[in-house]
Parts: C-alpha cells; sequence; structure tokens
C-alpha cells in the first residue's frame, strides 16, 4: 500500500489497524504517515474510546500512573497525602501489590483485589479493596514501608490490631482481618463512606447541641468498651472519629496507640505519644496515665466540637502542651453564649487537670449525656442531679442579686418620697431644721437589713414571683413611724 499519493486514512482502515487486520507492510505504511497526521490521530483515539476514557487516563498519567486516589470515605486515614508521599509511601506499596488478573484492579494484597488508594496517615497508607470470599467492600491500612523495617514499628501495628480486634462494639472500628508476618504488615478494616468529625467542623463550624450530645454519647459508649477490656486509646480526637454518611453512627478509629492499662513494654522516657492539642495533662507531663485520660481528652473533643476551636491553641506545640498542664481553657460559654449552663459545667469537669476530679468513668459519662440529650429533646425530662445542682445555684444567686436590686430601689425611692412629704416644722427656738434625711437613712437601713434576713432564700419552692413579693412586702407604717400627711 502506497501512501505517497494519499493524504488521510479511511476510518476502516484505522479500525483495522486497532484490531491487527492490516498485513506487516500496511500496518507499517499507516504508522508512518499517523507521524505526521494529526486528523488521523485524533480519528483514531474517537475510534480507541471516547472522550471522557481518554480524559480519565490523562488525569491518572499526570501522576502516579497507578494511583487511583478515592474521596474520603474510608476506614481511617487522618490525613490526606501530600504530594511528596505520593512519590514514596503510596508508590512503595502500589510496588509491592502482587498482579491481578482483573485489569481494573491496582494488584493483589493477600486475597484482597486492591481498587485505589484512599490517604495516608502516620504509620501507613489505606487502600481500598475487595474481599472475594464475601465479596465486600474492604479498607486496608497497610504499614509504610519505611517503617517496615522497624520491629517497633511493626510491633505498635500488631498492637493497634490486637487492640481494635478486641473491643467488639458497633462505635469501635471493627477488624476482619490482620497479616503481620508479611514485607509489609497490614489490617483489613470495613469500608465506611464516612467523613472524619474534624472534616464536618472544619467545613461546618460548631455542631448543634444536639448532634454533640449524640456524637459525644457514641464516642462515650465505645470507649467504655475499650475500657472495660483494659485498653486506653490515647489519641481521641476529632480526626479520629468517623460520622458515617446517612446515618448518625460515630466509630472511634486508629487504635495505634492503644495500649493496656499495665503495658509498660512500649512506653519511652521523654517520648510523648498523641495528638498534642488533645493530649491529657498526665500525658503531656510523661505520667503514669489510666482510662481517665481518655475522658479529658473526650472532654477536649467536645469544646472542640461546641466551639468550632480546640480548647488549647499556640504558636508551637511546645506552648500548647505546657497550656495543658497549667493553664484552663476560655470558657465554654465564652467562645459559645448559645450554649447551655450545664454543658460548660459537663465539659469542664471531664477536663480537670487532676484525673481524681473528673467523672471516673466512661459509662457514667454515657449516661449523663443520654439524660442530656432526653433534657434537650423531651419535654419536661429532667437534667442529671450532678448537673442540675449547678445550675439552680446558679438560678438562686441570680434570683438573690435582682431582689436585692429591687429592694434597693425601693428603699431609695421611699427615702425620696419621704423627705418631699415628711419635712417637719423649723424649731422655733434655735431656728434650726431637725436632720430628718439622717434619721430616715438609718430607719431604711434597719428596715432593709430585717426584710433580707426575714426572705427564706434556701426555700426552693417559692418561685421566682413568690420570692418577688416576699423581698417588696414592707409595711411602711411600721416600719417608717412618721406621721401620715393630713
Amino acid at each position: 500500500m502506497n501512501s505517497q499519493n494519499r493524504t488521510c486514512r479511511s476510518p476502516d482502515e484505522l479500525l483495522a489497524l486497532l484490531h491487527d487486520h492490516l498485513s506487516k507492510a500496511d500496518e507499517m505504511d499507516v504508522l508512518a504517515h499517523l507521524d505526521s497526521c494529526e486528523p488521523c490521530r485524533r480519528v483514531l483515539e474517537s475510534c480507541a474510546a471516547d472522550s471522557q476514557l481518554w480524559q480519565s487516563a490523562a488525569h491518572l498519567l499526570r501522576g502516579n500512573p497507578r494511583v487511583h486516589f478515592l474521596h474520603e470515605s474510608n476506614g481511617s486515614p487522618s490525613r490526606s497525602c501530600s504530594p511528596p508521599a505520593v512519590s514514596t509511601s503510596i508508590q512503595l506499596v502500589l510496588d509491592s501489590l502482587a498482579p491481578t488478573d482483573d485489569p481494573a484492579m491496582l494488584g493483589r494484597l493477600g486475597n484482597y483485589e486492591v481498587h485505589g488508594v484512599i490517604g495516608c496517615g502516620g504509620m501507613g497508607v489505606v487502600l481500598k479493596a475487595t474481599d472475594p470470599s464475601l465479596d465486600r467492600p474492604v479498607a486496608i491500612k497497610v504499614l509504610s514501608p519505611q517503617l517496615a523495617v522497624s520491629g517497633l514499628a511493626r510491633h505498635r501495628f500488631e498492637r493497634e490490631a490486637k487492640a481494635a480486634a478486641a473491643v467488639l462494639h458497633p462505635n469501635v472500628i471493627a477488624i476482619h482481618g490482620v497479616s503481620v508476618d508479611g514485607p509489609l504488615p497490614y489490617l483489613a478494616m470495613p469500608y465506611l463512606r464516612a467523613i472524619t468529625l474534624q472534616k464536618r467542623i472544619d467545613s461546618q463550624g460548631p455542631l448543634p447541641l444536639v448532634d454533640t450530645l449524640r456524637i459525644g454519647i457514641q464516642i462515650a459508649s465505645g470507649l467504655a468498651a475499650a475500657h472495660e477490656q483494659g485498653l486506653v486509646h490515647r489519641d481521641i480526637k476529632p480526626a479520629n472519629i468517623l460520622l458515617e454518611s446517612g446515618t448518625e453512627r460515630a466509630t472511634i478509629t486508629d487504635f495505634g496507640l492503644a495500649r493496656a492499662v499495665d503495658d509498660v513494654s512500649i512506653t519511652q522516657t521523654g517520648i510523648i505519644a498523641g495528638t498534642p492539642q488533645f493530649m491529657s495533662p498526665e500525658q503531656v507531663l510523661g505520667h503514669g496515665l489510666d482510662h481517665r485520660s481518655d475522658l479529658f481528652s473526650l472532654g477536649s473533643l467536645l469544646y472542640a466540637a461546641c466551639t468550632g476551636e480546640p480548647p488549647f491553641r499556640a504558636q508551637s506545640t511546645f506552648a500548647i502542651l505546657r497550656a495543658i498542664s497549667d493553664v484552663q481553657p476560655m470558657n465554654l460559654r465564652e467562645r459559645n453564649p448559645e450554649l447551655p449552663r450545664w454543658l460548660e459545667t459537663l465539659i469542664s469537669r471531664l477536663m480537670r487537670k487532676s484525673p481524681d476530679e473528673r467523672f471516673q468513668t466512661a459509662r457514667e459519662v454515657e449516661h449523663l449525656l443520654q439524660q442530656c440529650l432526653a433534657h434537650v429533646t423531651t419535654p419536661n425530662a429532667p437534667l442529671p442531679e450532678q448537673l442540675s445542682r449547678g445550675t439552680r445555684i446558679w438560678s438562686r444567686v441570680h434570683r438573690s442579686l435582682a431582689v436585692i436590686a429591687l429592694l434597693t430601689v425601693v428603699a431609695y425611692a421611699t427615702i425620696l418620697l419621704l423627705l418631699a412629704t415628711n419635712v417637719p416644722p423649723t424649731d422655733a427656738a434655735t431656728g434650726n431644721t431637725p436632720h430628718v434625711a439622717e434619721s430616715v437613712k438609718d430607719t431604711i437601713r434597719d428596715s432593709a437589713a430585717t426584710t433580707a434576713d426575714t426572705i427564706p432564700w434556701d426555700d426552693q419552692s417559692l418561685s421566682t414571683e413568690q420570692m418577688f413579693n416576699e423581698a417588696t412586702t414592707l409595711d411602711l407604717e411600721t416600719r417608717f413611724p412618721f406621721e401620715p400627711l393630713p
């Protein structure tokens, strides 16, 4: 076939080229023509695939041709990967995958067919895959190849798998399978269509009160289950809480720092593990800690959910750690005045510096939050006694101050009235007018003190209106014995 006298190839010839139906000589002739003919190359591309497929291919080829990033709806990564991480951790993990017969997959890891990359965290890469034995999607957390050579990192990764697998609870991430003997240890978890609580706070700001309470109940319930197994999470923070799309379920993830209360094999002097802004004071100081450390972190998480910001912020990590150990956070209602005082009381107690002054168990916190949610959503549902006591005291103080202020106004008004209407005549012998004002002041002052002493301030059965009546009912004829006007 001679191409000297032909300007463009027909679509049939190009299709024949794609289907390998041309002779060797004709194939070479067509390929030589395509090298110099842009219109024919466009026709060939349209014959091979539609424009949408070519755009997808171009998008993938601009970066790593094997990396297929998925939207965040995953098992547990706490942050997305930066470009340098894509070229190292992810590339190394993908290069370690076994080949697969399915062209739509990136490769195989154990028995799992890998679809794409969800993200990466501090210790590795999270992949989306399919479990062929059960035909269900899973999220696979793979230890970073750079860390896989460290015995300590492998030990910590294995501990995470065992810790999470030991807690069977709907608000704790489940573990479907684990492998720690291969070149790259990994664990398989449910693939959840979810976002982290941190992303929701970042995108929407402070959460509504009801949402905060519901999320807090579930986290406290999951922590109670972990604590009952003797585990302390040690890294409770919004980025480790998944909120499932279409439901209101919150799931605790990332047990990478979890350990048994009596396990000291991983502890090292001078090493602080956790996320600074949500650490407990005992974590910051490197002291021994127990399950109550998680309760402080839960309080910090609820604080962030209510205000949109963590309770401790500073320019450096050291300053944050110092604030956690030495400084009280700004009052919750100063950040968000719309919040009820009882919620401020609950969160401030969770965040006490001393573990002995906090609530003592996650189960107790779960029950308190359940009662608070009922109080908000159900008419006439009472607050928990531990929270309503402080609220009643503040209410009584406010009523008392209001009554005293009103009593003062009445007393001074009476003084002015008496001075204007009961001025005694001038003394004929001296020509002076008695100092009525001083006498009236003394009488009014004694009267106010007597009245205040007779008001039953501690009687909680009195309504505000009844207390007002008690304070303002004054027998002026008895307490101010001046002659009435003629």
